[in-house]
Order: structure tokens, then sequence, then C-alpha cells
């Protein structure tokens, strides 16, 4: 009997992570290939056919590893509030801006003259600052004049999902991160979109994670994959929480990437008064790639800062283990670090004597503090946490995994090595079994 596997697709902020796994979830093989930005002023921007192509390279070095047997499915799940405006061809019309780059804080200030702090909050469950899509679609229309010409505007892994020759879809929990998604009503919120100068016929259907959308063409480029089923996994850290397996009552997952990101999955129907209150917390309420449910979400830019502290230390991660051993080691250091959700960070109260592992705890003590402030709220809402499951690049650090025990309490690394990756297969293998047999009907 032939063996089948599913492939997981993770589009991050550092790079897209392919994964291919058997149908019990377990890995056989991987590929990688680094997101290609063009750093700015303002932060970063990218070619979305460039993205494309980097991801081709990462499932492509992931087959090649593969052992014979047939791939039915994969599943795309991708970095959020970044977004790809095609022409009618499907082309490509403006560069993509990171979820992170600072330009549109100007159009921030304009949104705020439109819709107030609170309404924003109530309506789309996000809090009113920068970051998310509506700004930085605005600055594209009023910066790129091609960007007017746009009939469609996707996000990252459903620009992935239609370049590899699947079905155009709005996936619900990356829209969630757009500013024109009304939660409750799970609706376009035609103000938002106005002011922005985009329109609701620029989005596709809203699908959830997991429905099938077509299947890999041949002109994809990547033969071993033609005919699997594709689908969306949704915003990475969602995808991450069906991939830990970190989606049950009482839940949460402390994703520590370049963005640590703290995940409950709860029922719909959050009062807008209660949305409002934890959007001023700075966590968001949406829909969830988890199917009837909507997500918690906080994030901080702690993987952010901790890259920052290590290479200002003229370190790397090579360096971590014996970094992390002496940090531990130390009592909490008088030095503060302060690392805001947008802009740069600053070091204060260096005392003569103090060293590398001085700041290095420093800074493990000061990410933690900011994510056991968003813990705090989150458990205020939806009650004590059962299990705190840790994955992303930064949960290896064991510095980091000592002081965060010291603050929650027990937890559990995830065995998944790539906890997105995996969830976008567990999805995927949900939409072949979905999907309609080539030549046929379900």
């Amino acid at each position: 009997m032939s063996t089948t596997f599913y492939v997981g697709l993770d589009v991050g902020t550092k790079t897209s992570k392919a994964v291919v796994y058997t149908e019990a979830g377990e890995p056989v093989a991987t590929g990688r290939a680094d997101t290609p930005w063009s750093f700015v002023p303002t932060g970063a921007e990218l070619d979305a056919n460039e993205l494309l192509e980097a991801t081709k390279t990462a499932v492509a070095q992931a087959l090649a590893d593969c052992p014979e047997g047939r791939v039915a499915g994969m599943g795309v799940t991708s970095m959020a509030e970044s977004g790809v405006l095609l022409d009618g061809a499907g082309q490509p019309l403006a560069p993509v801006i990171a979820w992170h780059d600072t330009r549109d804080h100007l159009e921030l200030e304009n949104l705020g003259q439109a819709v107030t702090a609170y309404d924003f909050a109530a309506t789309t469950g996000l809090p009113f600052r920068q970051q998310w899509s509506l700004t930085k679609h605005r600055w594209l229309v009023d910066n790129v004049p091609a960007a007017r010409q746009a009939v469609r505007r996707l996000n990252v892994a459903e620009w992935i999902v239609r370049g590899l020759g699947g079905d155009e879809a709005t996936e619900q929990s990356l829209a969630s991160r757009t500013g024109w998604l009304r939660l409750a009503q799970r609706s376009w919120w035609t103000d938002t979109l106005e002011w922005s100068g985009a329109a609701e016929s620029l989005m596709p259907q809203l699908v959830t994670a997991g429905a099938p959308l077509g299947r890999v063409s041949a002109d994809a480029g990547v033969p071993r994959l033609t005919g699997a089923v594709l689908t969306l996994a949704g915003h990475d850290h969602q995808a991450a929480v069906v991939g830990a397996g970190a989606d049950g009552p009482g839940d949460e997952l402390d994703s520590c990437g370049t963005a640590e990101a703290l995940v409950r999955t709860v029922a719909p129907g959050l009062s807008p008064n209660v949305v409002a209150e934890l959007a001023e917390a700075g966590i968001t309420t949406g829909w969830h790639a988890v199917a009837d449910h909507w997500c918690l979400l906080g994030a901080t830019q702690g993987g952010l800062a901790l890259q920052r502290i290590l290479a200002l230390l003229g370190k790397d991660r090579a360096d971590l283990p014996a970094l992390d051993a002496e940090a531990i080691a130390l009592t909490a250091p008088a030095i503060q670090v302060a690392a805001p959700p947008f802009g740069r960070l600053d070091v204060l109260g260096v005392a003569d004597g103090d060293g590398p592992a001085h700041l290095w705890r420093a800074a493990l003590e000061a990410v933690t503090d900011q994510a056991g402030e968003i813990h705090d709220a989150m458990s205020a809402v939806s009650g004590p946490h059962r299990t705190l499951v840790v994955t992303g690049g930064w949960s290896r650090s064991e510095g980091l995994l000592a002081v965060k025990r010291r603050r929650f309490g027990d937890l559990v690394r995830a065995e998944a090595a790539e906890a997105g990756a995996r969830g976008a297969a567990l999805l995927a293998a949900k939409a072949a079994a979905a999907a309609a047999p080539v030549g046929g009907s379900s």
C-alpha cells in the first residue's frame, strides 16, 4: 500500500518552512528558504513573486528528501496583516509591506478622524494601533499609483495557494487581522473599507481553515506536488495551536517566534465591551483557524527584542546555551530593558560589573513580564489556564523557559519542532478528506 503524505508550509517573517508529514503527523522531511525582504528605513517590504518562488524552493527541498509515496494535500499558514494587490491578470501591482513596518503612522492618525478607537476595537476586535492591513493599504493607495488599479487583494498564505493553482479565498483568521472584518457578524465593514480606498469586491469569499481550495497545478513547477489538495491554514499562530494540540478547554499556546504570541481558543460571542477592553490591553479577538471558535491573541515583539540584544552582545544562537546558563545563575539584575511593540529597544541602568549575562537575564525578564501582562488579561476573561504549551524558535532557550516557569508555573514544550507547519499539514489532511476525487464528485 502506498504511503500518503501531507505538506505543511509556514510562511514566516524570517523564513518559509516546509515540512512533509505522515498521516500520523510525524515529520519525514523539511525544507527552508529565507523570506526575501528588502529593508527600508521604516521596516521592510518584498516582491510577491519572489516570495512565491522562495516558498516553492522550501517545498521542493522538503519533497526531495521525502520517501516514496503520494502527496495528498498541502496546507499554507502565514504571517498576517501583509497583503498582495493583484491586477486583472493576477499579477502583483505593489510591494508587500511587512506587518511590523511603521510607514503608516500618519494613516493611523487619519483613521482616528473617521472612527473612534473604541468603535474600531469593539467592531473588529483589534487595538487601535499600527499593524493592521487597512492602514498599509491606505498608504499604498496614496503612494503607489498602480495600487489603485487592483481588482483583488490577498493575504500572504492566500497568495501562495493561488500561486500554486488553488482557488482564491480569504481565510477568516487572516481576515480578522485586517481591520476590515466585523467580528460579530463575520462580514466586511464598509466604513473602514471605504476609508482605506478598498472595496468588498477586492476580497474573495470568506472560508474557514481546512476548506479544500482546488489542487496544485502542473504549472506550479513542483512536480511531485501536482494534484495535491490545497487549503489555507490561517494565521501562523493559530495554525500552531492546531499543530501543538493546544486547542482544548483551558489550553494556552505561547508561540515564541520573532513575535511572541499567547493564544487562547474561546467560544464566539464575547460582548463588544469585553472585546474593546481586551483590545485596550493589547489583546486581539478574532475568528480562529479552529472552526466555529474565536481566538484571543496577545502579541509582543519579544523574540525580536531578544534577537536585538543577542546581536548587541555580539553573539548568535550557537552562544545561547552558555549565555542562558550564566544568566539564570544570576539574581535578577537592576538593568531595565524596554521593548515597545513598535520602535527602538531601550536599555537602562547598566552598572559597573554588569556583563553580557546580566543584560541577557534582564532581557529575558522583560519579555516574560510583557507576556505575563497579556496572560493575566486573558485569564480575567476566559479563566485560569489548564496547560501552557510553548513552541517556536525561542522555546529552545533554556534561559527563557526557566524565567517563564517562575512566572507561569509548569509548562509543556511542544513536541512538534514546527508547530505551525504541522497544523497546516493536519488541516491539509482534513481538506483532502473533504475534497471531491479527481474526475468525480464528492
